[in-house]
This record gives C-alpha cells, structure tokens and sequence, in this order.
C-alpha cells in the first residue's frame, strides 16, 4: 500500500521539499517528471499546483497533499485539514492576501470599489469579500503580472503577499487585508478513515511539525561548577528548562538546551562570563514536542 501525496509546484516547492528534508524525507525531482522520486517505498509523490491540490484530494485521485488555506477556500473544496504547516516561500509565517491600489489612487477602502474593476487570481474569495462589504465590483480572473495592471487594466488588485515588497515597488498601496492564510495538510475524507493511511499522514505531521519547531533553532551543551549554575541559568533562555546531568566530578554539571540560532552571539560571551566550559552548539532537525 502506497500514500499518494501531492507536493505543491511552483513558489512553494523549493519550501516544501526542504522542509521534508529536515522532517527525513529526501525527495529527488526530476525536472522532466511531475512524479519525484522519494526515499520511502510507502509513498507516491506527486507535483501539482498549490491551486489545484485540493480539487485532486477531494476527489480521491491524491490520498493528502499540501497547499493553502486561500487555495482551498477557493475551490470550496471538502477536504480534512489535518494540520496548519507555518511556512512559506520566504518566511516561517503566513502570508496576506491584500486588497492593493495605486499610491496615488483616492481608494480609501473597499466600499470605495463600487462599480471599479479588481483583479486576482482569487476570483471567488475576492466575490465574497465584496458581498461580505456591500460592494458590487467586476472581478477579473488575472493570469500573472497582476502588480502591474492598475491603474491602466484594473483599478485595484487583490494579491499574495509576503512582505508587500513587491506591491511597494510596483507603486501600489495596501488598502485592507482580505485573507491570511498558511500552507496546510489535508486528507481526503476516505483516505483519513484508512486506518494504514491515517497513521502514515500522523507520522509525517509530527515528523513536520518537528522540522518547523526546529526552524531557526541550534542546541547547546556545556558544562559548568555547580557553584557557578545559577549564573548559567540566568543567562540561558530554554524551549522548557534546561536539562542538567551530572558528571563524574561531583562538582560539575553538564547543561544541555535549545536556544533561538540568533542570539547564539550574545548569550555565549555571557556564559562564558558565567564561567561556563566546553561550550558546543549544534544543529538541530527535529524538535517533536
């Protein structure tokens, strides 16, 4: 038996596969297959476009896959959302999907879209923001470049955003925010009730989860004189508390912890100041919780 999995294709794929590989799935692909190979005999890995997942996985032709939140409101599709996954292409996070105009556009809001045009790849999740405000404007399906059509071919856009770089210098201006939304796993609904399948996608969850808790994260072992661990432990932030073994001499421990990787520069001139030994700090790939 085989889980068949679908691997988003296109912004989020470089994303998704480092993050399998941290979680221990090292997945090869073969820039002429949508099909990459993958060092598990018990799952079939298949590209498909983040927009397009969640149609697939409802309909049984994939057993689970990753794609949006904003993808799957979309499709209004009837899938299990197994589990939130907070990364995407640049940042451990979410990202927003804006209502954007031109900086010198007078549009102070959405109800000052009335009867104005707005384009986005988000047809029917912009349609029902609309409503939601009483507005009633023409909606265009946009097939790319959508940063560049106000003012000459829309008066406003609804787009991805990470940063709003992009939007910024594209000469464009955040109005409101129509949408968050984070990569998720989902199921198909029979394949969830497949007990083999079920444990396969709760594996892979953790084994994520810990990948991404692990994120931006380093181990650090050291020892110290138990006359000198208090100052250690003040100076350690901890994921709980530290842990702390005894050595052979008595009277010196050995404190192992993890640490966010960007203050490693600062608390290791102080734990040293701590009188603090044998400093090492390691990577972490997993963090399972």
């Amino acid at each position: 038996m085989k889980l068949k999995l679908g691997l988003p294709k296109g912004s989020l794929q470089e994303a998704s596969l480092q993050l399998f590989r941290r979680a221990g799935y090292e997945i090869t692909v073969n820039p002429r297959s949508y099909f990459p190979a993958v060092d598990d005999e018990e799952i079939e890995c298949m590209l498909i476009r983040a927009q397009e997942m969640a149609r697939y996985v409802e309909d049984g032709i994939l057993d689970a896959g990753l794609t949006g939140r904003d993808w799957i409101l979309e499709n209004g599709a009837n899938v299990r959302e197994v589990a939130d996954l907070l990364y995407s292409k640049q940042t451990l996070g979410k990202v927003r999907w804006v209502l954007a105009v031109p900086e010198e556009s007078p549009v102070k809001s959405v109800t000052d879209l009335e009867g104005k045009i707005i384009a986005t790849e988000l047809v029917k999740v912009t349609e029902r923001y609309l409503a939601q405000n009483g507005v009633k404007a023409k909606v265009e399906f946009s097939w790319g470049a959508t940063e560049v059509k106000p003012p000459v071919l829309a008066d406003a856009i609804v787009e991805v955003t990470e940063t709003g770089s992009s939007l910024r210098a594209n000469g464009l201006r955040i109005v409101e925010t129509v949408l968050e939304s984070n990569t998720k796993f989902i199921s198909n609904h029979a394949a969830w009730q497949d007990s083999w399948k079920r444990e396969k996608m709760e594996t892979l969850v953790m084994l994520l989860d810990g990948a991404m808790e692990a994120a931006g994260k380093v181990g650090l072992m050291l020892n110290v004189q138990r006359a000198d661990l208090d100052r250690v432990l003040a100076v350690l932030p901890a994921l709980k508390r530290p842990t702390i073994s005894t050595l052979s001499d008595p009277g010196w421990v050995a404190v192992n912890t993890v640490i966010e990787e960007k203050t490693v520069r600062e608390i290791i001139p102080r734990l040293k100041a701590a009188n603090a030994q044998g400093i090492v700090e390691y990577p972490l790939n997993k963090i399972v919780l």
